[in-house]
Formats: structure tokens, C-alpha cells, sequence
């Protein structure tokens, strides 16, 4: 699901708005960006200082963005800014929303109020979490991400290959384990202070735009702070509009993300889902005489054989139906990728029926289909 190349945003320029987040979404225009990231202010409800045992002060965030006077009004903030965001999402765009244990159960439930379609909550897991110096919780080791599509029919973008790629070639896990935004890459103001209080780490927003934009898209970051999505963003290769009140902030941004180069196009490119590219059933091979009817199929081992029938169809043990039928029910399971299982001989080696397929494509002048699809 939601693997089509959407709609090229070029001619949308990258843009620093500094002013009120409501006022300024409601400025942006219907379905006019491919992603949002949100990283709101998470009501902390601090009541006084946070000190350290040895009575130093704690860096907290307590500044008067992250104050509300109570629960109906962090509430009705939230639901005006997402309502904005659902709008000017694109029909197939998708939404992640960071928060803490303070407010992401709120965030989701207003998500699904306005329609939006969750799709996962993931765990960020800090390497260097800061303790709990009063010793009366848990240390507060993770923050949640929640990723949602505009709508339940939304065909959002999700680049698997790439995300199980970068993990090894295993799939993707929602637990991640980054650290904490610390040492060169925190930003510092003239004092060697923080310049931002809950500066998010490069590497989160990194796996957050692989996953789910394409090079050219454009990305809206609301509570854009010191530009952590823009900086990411501009060095993927996607645009980006940011939404920033605090004129120190919304600086500190602008001089980060001018320094930041773009990666070359190649570098950009991302495996492609075999769920993008056309179709080809095996019956198409058979047609093709790439698969002869009569001839034989193995699994890896060689140790299940199966016959091919003119209709595309594999007999085997008593047995008749597809590629996939049969070869789940030989292993006993439910479901199975034939595509792989199944094997025929060439040059006495087994190799994948995967592989006819793609020259199935080339038989069909389907071969470029992907691509011709991309540059529209």
C-alpha cells in the first residue's frame, strides 16, 4: 500500500514563516505538502525547579511556549493545529507527531478525531536518557512518534526496501535507539547555552524522511525551532516550509540550514518496492514460453519438484493450483511468496522464478515503467 510517486512539488520554495503557527498555517494553501513533522510543545506541567543532588539546576524546559493554563486548552491548540495540517496535507500526504508521556495519548486520540489513519506509534529509545533525579519514576527513556496517513484510503509512502536496507536487511522495527541531540551537533547560543531546549537528533529526522518522502517532496514542520527538519530535509533532497514564532529560533535556523549541502541526486536514489512495479503474473511466463508447460520447479533444496501446466498452474503431490498456493501448502503454512520459493534449473543451477519475471518485463517494454512513472 501507498507506494505511487506522488505528484512533483517543484516550484515550491524552501521558507522560514516566523509568526504565529495557527496564523501562519491558515496562510498555506489545500493539499499543498507531502509530509508533516510535528514536534509540539509537549505541556510538561512543570510547577517549580528540577535540581540535581547536588543542587545544580536542570536544563528543563520551561519556557512559556510549553505552558498551558489547563487541559481543554493544550486540547483545543492541538486540535486547530492538526485540523490546519490535515488540510493542507495532500489526499495520498501523512503526519508524524512527537511527543512524551506528558501529551502523545492526547495527540492520538485528536488524530483519529480529525480522520487521520494511524499507522504506527514508534519508540525512540535514548542511548543517554537525563536520570530522574528525584528518584520517585522511572528514568524517562523514550519518547513516541506517531505516524499517520491523511486518511484510511490514503496511498502514503512507505519506502520498505530502503528502511530494511538501512537495518541490515531486516525489517524495520518501531523501536529505535538514537541519542540524545548532545556535543557538536547541539546548537549553542552566544553564551554556550542550548539555543533550543528539546532539539531533536539529525539522525531522527534522517529515518523519518527516508521512510516516508521521496526526494522533491515538500515537508511542513509547524514548531520548526531551530530547523532540525529543514537542515534534514535540504540535505535529502525534499523542500520544506517552517513555522516558527521565536525570531531567535527561526535565525539560528536559517544560518544552520545555509550551511548545510545537498546530497547529489544519485545519492538519493532509494530502493524501489517490488509492490511499485508492474505487474507480471506467472501465467504471463508460461505465455511467453520463458517457463515451458510440462517443465519442472523446485524449492532451494531441490527436495519438492512440481510440474508446470499451460495454464500457469503447478502440479504436484495429487496437488494442483498457483505458484503461491502450492507452495504454501507444501510447507504447511498459510501464505507464500512463490516468486521466491519456487525455482527452475539453468546451466545445472536453481535460481529463483523471481528472475524470469523481470526479463518478462523486458519481453512487455514494462521495464521502464517504473521510472517513466517517477519523472512524471
Amino acid at each position: 500500500m501507498g507506494m505511487r510517486r506522488r505528484a512533483s512539488s517543484a516550484g515550491v520554495e524552501d521558507r522560514i514563516l516566523v509568526g504565529d503557527c495557527l496564523e501562519e498555517l491558515r496562510r498555506l494553501p489545500d493539499a499543498s505538502v507531502d509530509l508533516v513533522f510535528a514536534d509540539p510543545p509537549y505541556n510538561l506541567q512543570l510547577e517549580r525547579e528540577l535540581l540535581r543532588p547536588n543542587n545544580t539546576r536542570v536544563d528543563g524546559v520551561d519556557d512559556d511556549w510549553d505552558k498551558f493554563t489547563s487541559f481543554a486548552d493544550y486540547d483545543a491548540f492541538s486540535r486547530a493545529w492538526l485540523k490546519e495540517c490535515r488540510r493542507i496535507l495532500k489526499p495520498d500526504g501523512a503526519i508524524w507527531v512527537i511527543g512524551s508521556y506528558h501529551n502523545i495519548f492526547r495527540l492520538g486520540a485528536l488524530l483519529q478525531d480529525l480522520g487521520f489513519w494511524i499507522l504506527n506509534d514508534v519508540v525512540w529509545r535514548k542511548v543517554n536518557p537525563m536520570p530522574n533525579f528525584r528518584g520517585r519514576r522511572f528514568t524517562n527513556a523514550h519518547e513516541t512518534l506517531i505516524w499517520a496517513a491523511r486518511d484510511q484510503k490514503s496511498r502514503y509512502t512507505f519506502n520498505y526496501e530502503s528502511l530494511k536496507a538501512l537495518n541490515d536487511d531486516l525489517q524495520m522495527r518501531s523501536d529505535w535507539l538514537f541519542p540524545i541531540c548532545s556535543g557538536p551537533e547541539r546548537l549553542k547560543d552566544g553564551e554556550g547555552r542550548k539555543a533550543h531546549p528539546t532539539q531533536k537528533p539529525e539522525a531522527l529526522l534522517h529515518r523519518v524522511l527516508i521512510a516516508s518522502s521521496n526526494a522533491g517532496d515538500t515537508v511542513l514542520d509547524p514548531f520548526f525551532g531551530t530547523g532540525t527538519t529543514g537542515a534534514v530535509a535540504k540535505r535529502l533532497g525534499r523542500r520544506f516550509v517552517g513555522i516558527e514564532r521565536d525570531t531567535v529560533y527561526a535565525a539560528a535556523a536559517r544560518e544552520r540550514i545555509d550551511a548545510v549541502q545537498p546530497l547529489g541526486q544519485s545519492a538519493l536514489e532509494t530502493l524501489k518496492s517490488k509492490r511499485s512495479e508492474p505487474r507480471v503474473p506467472f501465467g504471463t511466463l508460461v505465455e511467453l514460453g520463458l517457463v515451458t508447460p510440462g517443465s519442472a520447479l523446485f524449492d532451494a533444496n531441490a527436495k519438492v519438484k512440481a510440474e508446470v501446466k499451460a495454464d500457469g498452474t503447478l502440479a504436484c503431490a495429487g496437488r494442483q493450483g498457483s505458484i503461491h498456493r502450492m507452495g504454501a501448502e507444501l510447507q504447511g503454512k498459510s501464505a507464500c511468496n512463490g516468486w521466491t520459493y519456487w525455482h527452475y534449473k539453468a546451466d545445472d543451477r536453481l535460481r529463483p522464478i523471481d528472475d524470469l519475471r523481470e526479463e518478462a518485463k523486458r519481453h512487455l517494454g514494462l521495464a521502464a515503467l517504473p521510472a517513466m512513472i517517477a519523472a512524471e
